[in-house]
Parts: structure tokens; C-alpha cells; sequence
């Protein structure tokens, strides 16, 4: 039979047709393999839509490592490489959770042979640099696409404010970016938005929100998720149940994700129970919708009912993971709940294979300490199976100082500076201790240390939230304008609630000034100035919401039962670690916290 050029170019496009065919189907590893082979005895090797749909297939099925290492085994045939298979490769990598630096390789590979990018390529190379976290390999990208004419792309432009606002010390790049759009869109101003708050630049992104209405933008889903996630961090729940009319109002669709970033503003802002009525009527649910009422429960410290939501989600057929458990030994810990501690954190390996980490170990750590068995909780430490962190350390220093168990608080203290010289948080620790213990003198020593290493403790503030504004008030705070009447009120506070029977815990102030200096800088706690401004701005009755940055000081606490009795208010405190409702001089917490 004589040859026929015509034949082989019939066969060779049946071939092309056969192997993009069953690519379409494949649905295993084994079927890759079995269709590279084929590839190989069809000579299309070299076909660069067989080499593209490969690749695209691969992905699929997280062999992209197994596709690459095949196409770009030898760089002998660049000439068949085009920007769509470069795209395609670069994409899959900035997909994968900790192959992202893989992506840039290939733009970097795609770049050095001369294959041009187009405005597609970009936003994947961009997305694999908010994955790494790298800014100075981000404004190099950016660069790049500003010398070939992209930067005007919006698709090109949102991915880079996105960027900006994943790598640290970007979020000033990012506004830069945003602000010069010559157009945008609702993407925009969520990339924007979405970077604030992610940075708990909260009262940044709820400004931005407000220029976006203004502007007329109609926000979406992810919008709104961005954005009572900037309301959880300000505790603002006024402003966060207006967004939750806005949503209705508004049409916005109701995604899971939606509906779990409004259960946990609620739990989060203080309103617990319409958490859980959100929880209740949610149709579909995610182990992360449970996990958010579990967490809400355990942060007012409802450890019962915490248990109770986490038994009855095993029983609706939702394996519990380990940030459950976190959720659930937390509510523990909060509660007191020592034995029930104990029994789930050893259901965590014995019932679901979860091996504990180290966020697990720190919650019995915690658990232990907050119960006052320090020295249970120091030989739980020592017996850990993994290597314990500065934080694990630090809850066993906090709980020394609090049992009356300084000497123990103070040994650690100086091993972990030892160990991490350069945070100033174990020298704020080690210098309350010395405090407590009335040494003075180590005390100041230990202050002129951390003023040379220019160290400083972290302000005490508190959040409120009135109007739908947020103030902030700081300890001593005199930079509102109001502060005369704030501290007007504050005496008056002080004269009623000691009539009421409160006295001032002044062990609290560690330093070494006379009793009524102490009783004066315990009246000048950030949490008493923002509830000195409610009394001042409310009408009587009126329930009080504020945020403390740290956690509140035995003397506010013991302070604020009398007040919510005196001034017949509720008043929700949630602290770093939890709520506490003040109510009829009785706290939520029973004084456990």
C-alpha cells in the first residue's frame, strides 16, 4: 500500500480527538497514567491542546506536580509552549495550599522564554503572592504588569488589592491601588474591605462600607461576610444587626457562609441567643455553622449547653474536627467543667483520631489553671508529648500570680525570657508578679529593662458602640470631649457604688503608691470610662455593650456587679477571653473566669 501524507494527518487528528476525549472522562490517577502512555505512542507529546487539556485534567485531580514534570521535562520544544498552557500550570499552582511558590516559578520559566502573559495570567500569579504572604515578590509582579499595560485591567486590579491586603505591611498599596482604579466594581471594594478587617483595621473597613453605599455600589455576599466580620471585632452589634436587616432588605442571597458569619457576630457581640435562633433555622449546616454556636456558648461561659450542642451534633451525623474540640475544651475551661475536660479530651483520639495539638493541649493547660490546680496543670506540661509554646507558658505564669503560687510564676517566668528575650509579654508577667509580691525594686528594674529594649505593655482600651459610632477610651483617657463629664460621673459612680457595699480591690494596682493613688488609678480603667460614658449618653434601663482589649481586672469586675445593681443596667463585658453579663450585682461568670 502506497503512503499517504493525507492518511497520517487523518490519523493523527483522530488521535488528538480520541486522547481530548477520554481526558474529558478521566477521574482517577491510574487513568492519567494510563492516557499518558497513550499520549506518548500517539506522538502528540508535542500537541500543545493535548498538553493543555493534560494539564487542566491533572489539576483536577491535584497531580499538577505529575503534569508538569511530564510537559516541562525538557525545554527543547519551548516553541510549543503558549501562554494558555503557561496560564493553565500557573493557575493549578496557586490553587494548591503549599505548592503557591511553584506558580511564580512558571511565570518567572514563562517569562524567560519569551511566552508572553496576558491579563489572564496575572490575577493567578498575584493570588499565588497573597498565598505566600510576599510583598516584595508582589510589587515585583506588579511591576511587570504595569510595564505591559495590565494595571488598567479591573480583573487584574482587584486581585492586586487583594494581594496588597494579604501581605503584611501592604494594606497602605492596597488603598493606593484601589483609590487609582479608573473603574470598579462590587469585587473591588470587597477585595478593599475585606483587607481591612482581615488586618482588624475594623473601623477602616466599616468607613469604607459607608463610602461604598455613598458611591452606589451594590455590595454581595462576600461584602457582607468582610463586613460583620468587622463588626464581630468591634463588637458593634447595633451596627450588626442593621447589616442583618440591610441583607434582607436588600435581597442579598443567603449563603452558608453568610449565615455563619452572622452567628458569629451575634455570639461574638454579646446576643448569644439570636445566634442560636439563626443556628435553628439554617437549612443546610456546616461543621463551621457548629463549631460558631459551640464557640458562642463556650465564650458566654454556657459549657452545658456547649456540651449539649456538641453531643447533638455527633448524633446529626457531623464528625466533630479539631477545631471543635477547641470550641468544646474551651467551654470547658470557662465553666469549670474539669472532669467533663478531661473525658473529651481524651474522646479525641479514642473516638475520631483527632491528634491533639498544641492549641488542644494549651485548652487543658487552661483548664486546669483557671480550676486552680497549678501544679496538676504544671505536671500536664512537662508530661505534653509536643514541645510547649510561649502561650501554653504564659496561661501557667497567669494562673501562679492568680492561685498565690508567685515563687513557681516567677522561676518560669525568667526561663521564658530566657527563651524568648525579645516579647514583652513575659516581662509585663514577670513585673505583676513582683508586684504582687510587693518587690518593688526587681519590679522597677524589670520596667528600665524593657525601656531599653523599647519595649512597652499594651494599653488597656474598651470599645463602645452608641449611634452606630464606636468610641474607644483608653486608661486615664482625657482626649474625648467630653472628658470632664465622663470623669464627673465616675466620681459619682464611686460614692454610689460604695454606699452599695463595693470596696476597691486595690492589690489589683501593682505599684508602689499610697492607697487612695491606688483606689484613684483603678477608677481610671478604660472599661469604668466607657461605662461612665453610657450612664452619661443612655437613657435608665438601657443595657451597656463594651469590649475590653485585655482581660478585665478583679476590682472592674467586682466594680461593675454593684454598678448594674446601683444603676439597674445590663452590662455585657467581653473581655480577651470572654462575656461577662452583669445583671442585678450577680455576674454570668460566677466569678470564674
Amino acid at each position: 500500500m502506497q503512503f499517504s501524507p493525507f492518511n497520517t494527518i487523518i490519523n493523527k487528528r483522530a488521535a488528538e480527538q480520541n486522547c481530548l476525549s477520554l481526558l474529558q472522562t478521566c477521574t482517577s490517577l491510574l487513568h492519567l497514567n494510563q492516557l499518558h502512555s497513550l499520549i506518548l505512542k500517539s506522538g502528540l507529546q508535542s500537541n500543545p491542546l493535548v498538553l493543555t487539556k493534560f494539564t487542566s485534567t491533572a489539576s483536577d485531580l491535584n497531580a499538577i506536580d505529575y503534569a508538569s514534570s511530564f510537559i516541562f521535562a525538557s525545554d527543547a520544544n519551548t516553541q510549543l509552549y503558549d501562554t494558555f498552557l503557561f496560564n493553565t500550570v500557573i493557575r493549578a499552582y496557586a490553587q494548591t495550599s503549599h505548592f503557591k511558590h511553584k506558580a511564580v516559578h512558571f511565570y518567572k520559566h514563562m517569562v524567560d522564554i519569551n511566552v508572553l502573559p496576558n491579563k489572564f495570567t496575572y490575577p493567578f500569579v498575584l493570588k499565588a503572592c497573597a498565598g505566600l504572604g510576599d510583598l516584595h515578590l508582589g510589587k515585583q509582579v506588579h511591576g511587570s504588569l504595569v510595564k505591559v499595560g495590565f494595571d488598567d485591567d479591573i480583573h487584574v486590579s482587584n486581585t492586586m488589592v487583594h494581594m496588597y491586603s494579604c501581605c503584611g505591611g501592604g494594606v497602605g498599596f492596597a488603598r493606593k491601588v484601589f483609590d487609582g482604579m479608573s473603574k470598579s466594581d462590587s469585587v473591588s471594594w470587597s477585595a478593599m474591605i475585606g483587607g481591612y478587617a482581615k488586618l482588624g483595621m475594623s473601623n477602616d473597613a466599616v468607613e469604607l462600607f459607608r463610602q461604598m453605599q455613598i458611591a452606589g455600589v451594590q455590595p454581595d455576599e462576600i461584602t457582607m461576610v468582610s463586613f460583620l466580620s468587622a463588626c464581630t471585632d468591634l463588637g458593634a452589634l447595633e451596627l450588626g444587626k442593621w447589616v442583618e436587616g440591610y441583607i434582607e432588605r436588600e435581597g442579598i442571597q443567603k449563603s452558608v457562609e453568610l449565615c455563619n458569619a452572622l452567628i458569629d457576630m451575634f455570639a461574638k457581640c454579646g446576643d448569644v441567643d439570636k445566634a442560636m435562633n439563626l443556628f435553628r433555622n439554617m437549612g443546610d449546616k456546616t461543621i463551621v455553622s457548629w463549631t460558631s454556636v459551640i464557640d458562642g456558648m463556650a465564650m458566654h461561659g454556657r459549657g452545658l449547653e456547649a456540651i449539649s450542642l456538641f453531643e447533638e451534633m455527633k448524633g446529626a451525623g457531623v464528625a466533630p474536627d479539631d477545631v471543635a474540640y477547641i470550641g468544646l475544651l474551651m467551654a470547658c475551661s470557662h465553666s469549670g467543667l474539669v472532669e467533663e475536660g478531661r473525658k473529651y479530651f481524651n474522646s479525641m483520639v479514642k473516638d475520631f483520631a483527632i491528634v491533639p495539638k498544641i492549641e488542644h493541649y494549651g485548652c487543658m493547660v487552661d483548664l486546669l489553671s483557671r480550676a486552680g490546680l497549678v501544679k496538676e496543670a504544671l505536671e500536664f506540661v512537662r508530661n505534653m508529648p509536643i514541645e510547649p509554646n510561649p502561650i501554653v507558658w504564659r496561661t501557667l505564669i497567669t494562673a501562679c500570680r492568680t492561685h498565690g503560687e508567685l515563687d513557681l510564676g516567677e522561676s518560669i517566668t525568667k526561663e521564658l525570657i530566657k527563651n524568648e528575650p525579645l516579647h514583652e509579654s513575659n516581662y509585663v508577667l514577670l513585673s505583676n508578679i513582683y508586684g504582687k509580691m510587693s518587690h518593688w525594686e526587681k519590679k522597677s528594674k524589670i520596667r528600665e529593662v524593657m525601656g531599653e529594649k523599647g519595649m512597652r505593655k499594651i494599653p488597656g482600651s474598651t470599645l463602645i458602640e452608641l449611634d452606630n459610632k464606636v468610641y474607644e477610651f483608653v486608661a486615664g483617657d482625657k482626649t474625648h470631649d467630653q472628658h470632664k463629664e465622663i470623669y464627673e460621673m465616675i466620681d459619682e459612680m464611686g460614692r454610689e457604688i460604695k454606699r452599695a457595699g463595693y470596696l476597691p480591690s486595690t492589690s489589683e494596682v501593682l505599684l508602689d503608691i499610697d492607697e487612695e493613688d491606688k483606689e484613684d488609678v483603678l477608677n481610671r480603667h478604660s472599661e469604668k470610662l466607657a461605662i461612665a460614658f453610657a450612664l452619661l449618653k443612655t437613657p435608665p434601663g438601657t443595657p451597656i455593650r463594651i469590649v475590653k482589649n485585655l482581660r478585665v481586672c478583679g476590682d472592674c469586675h467586682a466594680a461593675t456587679k454593684f454598678i448594674s445593681k446601683v444603676y439597674n443596667r445590663l452590662v455585657v463585658v467581653r473581655d480577651r477571653n470572654r462575656f461577662h453579663h452583669f445583671k442585678d450585682g450577680l455576674c454570668s461568670c460566677k466569678d470564674f473566669w
